[in-house]
Order: structure tokens, then C-alpha cells, then sequence
């Protein structure tokens, strides 16, 4: 094949190219959905929220239940990246070190998020610790309320970000292998010493691109949480269930509302990608960098 392919054109000039057509055929495919379905309908956003002014948008987000909403995305994200954190580490370290009976079952595991409607995850977490739930009426017997309360919203958070950080660190875990904390601890270090000084310098790219991707999702939560808490103004609504309150209500903020706080979600997302454009910029300067130190 490859004396064919030498005959006809010399070497790898011989194969074929894409034509010209073909390629503005495919980049501007590309464009127009892009443009239709993600870049259109921001800006719809944005100008309903700012068609009265910035004054009138300013008030909105100004508003008490606004700013509640606010706190309680912060608070839901924070600690979904917390203990996913903790999670993926312990998680990827195990699967990607350690051989051991139910492996490949653990990993699929992993991806349940992936597969699970985020309504359907709510709903379980009602059947287990609602009321009249498997556990439920144990726990309430002990005045611990899950359901309809903070536990159950950080619970459904923490399970739909599940996978991001493990994920993101499984396979680069496994690449690395456990020569450089074999010989760490051949050295005399701790377990504690390997980690910090070995293991996470090796893995921070990833895990910062895995924090990063939890957060994004854990801020935009809805289906989940829209089932295990009632939403409250003020009290349980996080942004997504604030929005769709002020969507659907006739009074107060009303849709003025539930523009401006979308808008404050859509630039917390693009603040999210700009911070994983720059995390993939350093990661790709610093691997450059020990590629030329290796010369």
C-alpha cells in the first residue's frame, strides 16, 4: 500500500485533501449552530435583561431573594467541589494504584450520574430519606431532616457532580503509574509526605480542571434539587429554582427577574470557561516548558 501510495503521488503528497468547499462547508455548519444555539440565545437573554435599563437590572439583582439565591449556589457549589474533591482523589488513587476485586464495577459506577436523570437522582434521595422513605422515618425519629431541607440539597448536589473530579484524574493517574511514589517511600517519606510531595504536584492540572467542571455543573443544578426541596424564596431557592420561580410568577421581580438572574448564571458560566481557558493555556506552557528542558 504504501509503494501504491509512493507511485502515485510520492509518499504522503499522494493522499488527498479536503477541498476548500468542503472545509467552509464544515466550519460554517459549525458557526451556524453555534450561533443559533448557544450564542443567540445569550444574547436574547442579556437584552431582555437590560432592555429597561441598568438601573431596573441592578434592583433585580439587588433584591433580597436575589442575593439569597446567590449565596445558596455558592454554598451548594462549594460543597459538591469539597467533598467531590476529597471523593475523586481517594477514588482515582485507588482505581488507578491499587488492584483489587469489584474494580471494573467501581468504575462504571463512576459514570452513574452520567446515565441517571438528574429528577430521577432527586427522587431516589426522596425514597431513601423522605418521610416515608427507608431511612427517613429513623432519622426523623431523631430530628434529622434531610428532605426539604439543606442536607438533601448539598445530598443531590454533591450526586450529580459526582464523576467530574475522579474522572478528570483516573486516567492520568493510570499513565503515571506508582513508580515516583514507590521510590518516595523507599526514600523514607510518609504516606502524607508522597502525597504532597509526589502525587498532587503531578496531578494539580487535572484536578484544577476537575474542580472547575463540578463547579460549573454544581452552580447550574435543577432537576435534583427542584425534587428534594420546596422551592423557597428567600430560604432554599438556589439561582435555577429562583429563575424558574420568577419565570413562572406574575407578581414582584416577575420576568424582569428571571432575566436578570439568568444573566448572572450565563456570565458565572462564562467565568468558568475563561478560568479553564486559562488553566489549559499554563497546563500546555508548562508542558512545553519540561519538553524543552528534556532536550
Amino acid at each position: 500500500m504504501v509503494g501504491v501510495a509512493a507511485r502515485k503521488g510520492g509518499g504522503m503528497s499522494g493522499i488527498k485533501r479536503p477541498s476548500g468547499a468542503f472545509r467552509m462547508v464544515m466550519i460554517g455548519v459549525t458557526v451556524l449552530f453555534a450561533a443559533l444555539f448557544l450564542v443567540l440565545p445569550l444574547i436574547t437573554i442579556f437584552y431582555q435583561a437590560f432592555w429597561k435599563g441598568w438601573t431596573s437590572y441592578a434592583a433585580a439583582i439587588a433584591n433580597h431573594n436575589s442575593l439569597h439565591a446567590v449565596m445558596m449556589t455558592l454554598l451548594m457549589a462549594a460543597c459538591a467541589v469539597v467533598l467531590n474533591t476529597v471523593f475523586g482523589i481517594a477514588a482515582a488513587w485507588g482505581i488507578a494504584k491499587f488492584e483489587f476485586r469489584g474494580k471494573t464495577l467501581l468504575t462504571t459506577v463512576l459514570d452513574l450520574p452520567f446515565a441517571v436523570s438528574p429528577v430521577v437522582a432527586g427522587l431516589c434521595l426522596v425514597l431513601l430519606f423522605g418521610r416515608q422513605g427507608l431511612v427517613g422515618p429513623w432519622l426523623l425519629g431523631h430530628h434529622v431532616r434531610v428532605i426539604f431541607a439543606l442536607p438533601g440539597m448539598v445530598l443531590a448536589t454533591v450526586f450529580v457532580t459526582f464523576p467530574f473530579v475522579a474522572r478528570e484524574l483516573i486516567p492520568l493517574m493510570q499513565e503515571q503509574g506508582s513508580q515516583e511514589e514507590q521510590a518516595a517511600l523507599s526514600l523514607g517519606a510518609s504516606a502524607w509526605q508522597m502525597f504532597w510531595r509526589v502525587t498532587l504536584p503531578n496531578i494539580k492540572w487535572a484536578l484544577l480542571y476537575g474542580v472547575i467542571l463540578c463547579n460549573a455543573r454544581a452552580m447550574g443544578e435543577f432537576g435534583a434539587l427542584s425534587v428534594v426541596t420546596q422551592p423557597m424564596q428567600g430560604q432554599t431557592n438556589t439561582l435555577p429554582l429562583e429563575i424558574e420561580y420568577l419565570y413562572n410568577s406574575y407578581g414582584g421581580l416577575g420576568m424582569e427577574g428571571a432575566f436578570a438572574l439568568s444573566t448572572l448564571l450565563a456570565m458565572l458560566g462564562l467565568v468558568t470557561l475563561a478560568a479553564r481557558a486559562l488553566l489549559e493555556w499554563k497546563m500546555a506552557r508548562e508542558l512545553g516548558a519540561a519538553a524543552r528542558e528534556g532536550e
